[in-house]
């Protein structure tokens, strides 16, 4: 017990290093960004002292590292600050009222992503070779070859204009109806789910072929097991190493891209958030989008690290 308490303090430890760390990437990096912050809220043709003291306000006469832990002492309490741009409402509340928005289109189109390749993967495997198999890996290819945005609009042209199931614009939240809700967010999970799929059915299929050929599958065949127990109790598990781990880094990944896909359904998430501040030079506001983000990034992954025991009893004794 002392042991795993040991090993679980050390991994706590590590987790707030890399937040750290990746804190101050990130203040730095934006408070790096090219131009005048008090110029971008306030335009150009003001006096120089309004200038001053606008820099004055925001804090960037002081020191960086004197500016960056009056931030950080702030985000530890949920405080990032106020927008710079009108409406100045405080930072933390515009952000995790678009967070919701974002986490569902990427959640969504996981779940559409995984449901999709585990199938497919498994049949892929078990036909190695034949006309299965090269069918599923063309497709994938060709899925791959297409960039999400061309997805997005192909699925636009098909499904919202040409057939109408589906609305373009527009969002409903969850409180306003859960059917309302997955109407509108089918489309934009759908395109952000399609690379994934295509690459978690790679990735997954490669690992079944090479779990097919070990010797307890054969002793399970040997057995008189059937295929489709022996693909799904003794295959796909061990198999599931590579595509946890891009689950992990998908999901991080899938938050903080949904730029595209979200001008593209008019979706009110933080990408939509993210070009506005740019294009605002709102940088409290896009310090604070990307912090949020990188956070979630950082904790999926250490929860993606801690499940790796569960998926195969080997790794938690060689933990122990």
């Amino acid at each position: 017990m002392s042991t795993v308490v040991r090993k679980g303090g050390i991994r706590l430890a590590e987790l707030i290093v890399v937040l750290l760390v990746v804190s101050f990437g990130v203040f730095l990096l934006t408070s790096l960004l090219p131009g005048d912050p008090a110029v971008a809220v306030l335009g150009k043709g003001h006096p120089p002292e309004e200038y001053a003291q606008l820099r004055h306000q925001m804090g960037l006469d002081e020191p960086l590292l004197q500016r960056y832990w009056s931030w950080l002492q702030g985000a530890l309490t949920g405080d990032l600050g106020q927008s710079l741009v009108p409406p100045k409402t405080g930072v933390a509340e515009r952000v995790f009222a678009a967070l919701p928005v974002s986490v569902e289109i990427a959640v969504l189109g996981l779940l559409i992503a995984v449901g999709c390749a585990v199938p497919l993967a498994m049949w892929s495997a078990y036909h190695e070779g034949g006309r299965v198999d090269r069918v599923i890996s063309a497709s994938v290819f060709g899925i791959l070859s297409v960039p999400s945005f061309l997805a997005g609009l192909i699925l636009i042209m098909v499904a919202v204009n040409g057939l109408g199931w589906f609305p373009r614009a527009e969002w409903v939240r969850l409180d306003d109806g859960l059917l309302d809700n997955l109407r509108h967010a089918f489309l934009p999970a759908v395109t952000v789910s399609l690379m994934e799929m295509a690459m978690f059915t790679r990735v997954l299929r490669n690992d079944l072929i090479v779990t097919l050929r070990e010797d307890f599958i054969l002793a399970a065949r040997a057995r008189g097991m059937s295929p489709l127990r022996v693909m799904v109790s003794d295959s796909l598990r061990p198999s599931l190493f590579s595509l946890v781990t891009l689950l992990g880094l998908s999901l991080g990944r899938l938050i903080g891209s949904t730029v595209i896909v979200e001008y593209l359904f008019a979706l009110p998430g933080v990408g939509s958030l993210v070009v506005k501040s740019a294009s605002q030079g709102d940088f409290r506001m896009l310090q604070g989008v990307v912090l949020v983000i990188a956070v979630i990034y950082v904790i999926a992954n250490a929860v993606i690290d801690l499940s790796y025991g569960y998926l195969d009893p080997r790794m938690r004794r060689v933990h122990t």
